[in-house]
């Protein structure tokens, strides 16, 4: 009878440890994602309901009239064109700025991290202390050289500041995970005779799914998530959709529209949300791969 004692314990405290496991994970998915809820159930109220100042309550007349509002007709500043201007512009800013800043990345982790010299070294020590200047700190000086180029407030230049800004990121991210591919590798195809580049474009890029779908989310994250950088940048032709929104929220012409502003905000997260669900398992085996390993 111990005996059976002794062996029952152990699976009874593996239950209670997957049990608080459950507990701690469903509590932590219910923290974060309460605030979206609400978010959610609130543009879906019409103005009436949002008036009576019960946020928690569920709608009772759901609508998606603040979503309509908020997509086409909602007024930021002097025009009343919703947030969708500002779609087409963030995908015109975003897709570029992720596809050269992750490529030329992917190509400055992988030389940093064959080129075994302590430059390369000081190098990769002066791109690190480059991730930790604020944006902020660096604004003036990016605003007077765009300008003597001509590119300040212009679609080239917002992608441009875009890029610049997440090559030290992206090439901190690439450099760690061409650390750990075997050297065999590039051996192997130099002694086939191909150069570097024909090395790095045949061989190594397709080895590289995980890590790069990682820093492709990563970079889209964003600079789609961007406010500053597109509203100092991008100039007024080339809005993004964050700049659009904040000027729905902060517009003082007539009342007040929670639900629409609420709306507008889950237009604007939506874009993200989709490419996590679509590419969110390549991004977890791009973690577990090492890509952010140091």
């Amino acid at each position: 009878m111990s005996r059976a004692v002794q062996v029952d314990r152990p699976v009874f405290g593996l239950r209670v440890a997957r049990f608080g496991l459950y507990a701690f994970l469903i509590m932590s998915a219910a923290f974060f994602l309460l605030p979206l809820l609400l978010i959610i159930s609130n543009s879906l109220k019409p103005l009436e309901e949002i008036r009576q100042g019960n946020l928690l309550a569920l709608p009772v007349r759901p609508t998606f009239d603040a979503w309509i509002t908020a997509w086409k007709s909602a007024c930021t500043g002097l025009e009343c064109g919703g947030v969708r201007p500002g779609l087409w512009n963030s995908i015109k800013i975003a897709v570029p700025s992720v596809a050269i800043s992750t490529l030329v990345g992917a190509l400055n982790g992988y030389a940093l991290a064959q080129w075994k010299s302590r430059r390369a070294n000081l190098i990769m020590l002066l791109v690190t202390i480059g991730l930790f200047i604020p944006y902020q700190a660096m604004l003036y000086p990016t605003v007077k050289i765009l300008s003597s180029m001509g590119l300040f407030r212009t679609y080239a230049g917002i992608v441009l500041v875009h890029v610049v800004y997440g090559l030290p990121y992206t090439t901190l991210l690439f450099r760690n995970f061409y650390v750990g591919v075997p050297d065999e590798i590039s051996r192997a195809a130099r002694m086939e005779g191909a150069s570097f580049l024909r090395t790095f474009w045949s061989v190594i890029l397709p080895i590289s799914t995980n890590i790069l779908v990682v820093v492709a989310i990563l970079q889209f994250t964003g600079i789609w998530n961007d406010y500053l950088l597109g509203l100092i940048f991008a100039g007024n032709d080339n809005l993004p959709m964050t700049v659009q929104l904040t000027n729905i929220v902060n517009n003082a012409r007539g009342s007040v529209s929670p639900n629409v502003n609420m709306a507008a905000a889950v237009i604007t997260a939506i874009p993200t949300l989709v490419v996590y669900f679509l590419s969110g398992r390549y991004f977890v085996r791009g973690i577990a791969a090492g890509a952010v390993k140091g």
